[in-house]
């Protein structure tokens, strides 16, 4: 059975990528992935210089910019992937449309803080010409694609129940302590990412919370647990724990991400290789329908990480080939962002939460606030003015 594993490539894919970032994700999966599929980066930038010009001898990258603003001035470049802190994410959007050079932007997900910076992110672009997509590259894992399809053509049926379980320690970044967050917009992101990817946009999500004992930051999001309502009576739940017990501190450690569907006509489980050493460990799936003595299982030599950033990229490239929005687009991470605020707000609430009303709740929120600057301004006609 074609499982339509691999993503679909450009046919240029000489297209001019800038990048603006050199940490962990870049180095070991971003530049990876692309050299792999044949891309071509040819400048990067990063707040540290020296870390730029290692990373680019590493990637045999010809140009390394002083800072991201020499990069932003580069006019020869037509692509940017942006892969900086969630905090620094909008302001390098921002620049990057007032310039009106490049033709797209590939941004690292979480986009921005919280649901408004995504908005402001989303909204930027549109008004530039600018298209723009999200790197939510859990979507072009091998066993999820695999999944999809599985749920596309029919062999599992009509979903019932669909359970995702993370038992992980993430490499959390100096930047999450400052803003203060953990599990929800990091890994979390992936999972409801996946859920919307596999069964669309669910009525509502109850979620619960609780710190990490490891996590030495103040934080609510270090352990989480969610359930998804569907209007089709399908149900999500899942369970992403970054404690996962002792395992650093001497116990015996049970490690990683494990997914299940489980339809009307068949069943399908999965496992995500990121969380095995090393890195390039596989994915896997195994999947049977009714009428069949034994689970097919087909194999596949690439991971997660760094196999999945060519899809995010490659989707990115054929948009704008194409003259299309990728299905990653910024506007359809919107939906993504909303959930995780959702998420959020279930949990400090103890009920569940609709996704919708957190676009209804901005809107009016925004709407004020605009009725707001218009009452001061009558008041005061000089408000606003140099």
């Amino acid at each position: 059975m074609e499982l339509n594993l691999y993503p679909t490539l450009p046919r240029k894919k000489d297209f001019r990528i800038g990048i603006l970032g050199s940490g962990f994700i870049v180095n070991e999966c971003h530049l990876v992935a692309y050299r792999k599929a044949g891309f071509n980066p040819v400048a990067i930038a990063s707040r540290n210089r020296d870390h730029a010009v290692k990373t680019a001898l590493l990637h045999e990258i010809p140009q390394v910019h002083e800072n991201y603003e020499a990069l932003l001035n580069d006019r020869t470049i037509e692509v940017l992937d942006i892969a900086v802190p969630p905090n620094a994410l909008l302001g390098l959007i921002k620049r990057a449309c007032e310039r009106l050079t490049v033709k797209g932007i590939l941004a690292q997900k979480p986009l921005g803080v919280n649901f408004g910076e995504a908005i402001e992110a989303v909204a930027a672009c549109e008004k530039a010409g600018i298209t723009l997509a999200v790197n939510q590259n859990m979507r072009y894992d091998h066993s999820v694609r695999a999944a999809k399809t599985l749920l596309q053509n029919g062999t599992i049926g009509d979903p019932v129940i669909a359970t995702i379980d993370m038992r992980a320690i993430p490499h959390w970044q100096p930047w999450q302590a400052e803003l203060g967050w953990l599990t929800l917009r990091i890994m979390s992101i992936h999972h409801l990412d996946t859920f919307r990817y596999w069964f669309g946009e669910p009525q509502r999500i109850y979620c619960s919370t609780r710190p990490d004992p490891r996590t030495d930051f103040s934080h609510t999001d270090g352990i989480c647990a969610y359930i998804l309502d569907y209007e089709s009576g399908v149900r999500c739940i899942a369970i992403d724990d970054t404690w996962t017990g002792p395992a650093r501190e001497g116990c015996a450690s049970d490690l990683g991400i494990k997914w299940r569907i489980e339809g009307l006509n068949g069943l399908a489980i999965g496992t995500i290789g990121w969380c095995h050493e090393p890195f390039t460990t596989p994915s896997t799936i195994q999947y049977a329908s009714k009428g069949q003595h034994g689970f097919q299982a087909p194999v596949w030599p690439e991971s997660w990480f760094p196999d999945a950033f060519i899809g995010t990229m490659a989707e990115l490239l054929c948009a704008l080939e194409n003259g299309t929005q990728p299905s990653i687009s910024g506007l359809d991470n919107l939906e993504t962002i909303a959930l995780v605020e959702a998420a959020y707000f279930s949990a400090k609430w103890h009920k569940a939460v609709s996704p919708r009303q957190i676009l209804v709740d901005y809107q009016h929120a925004a709407q004020m606030e605009r009725m707001r600057e218009e009452i001061l301004k009558e008041l005061d006609p000089n408000r606003g003015s140099n």
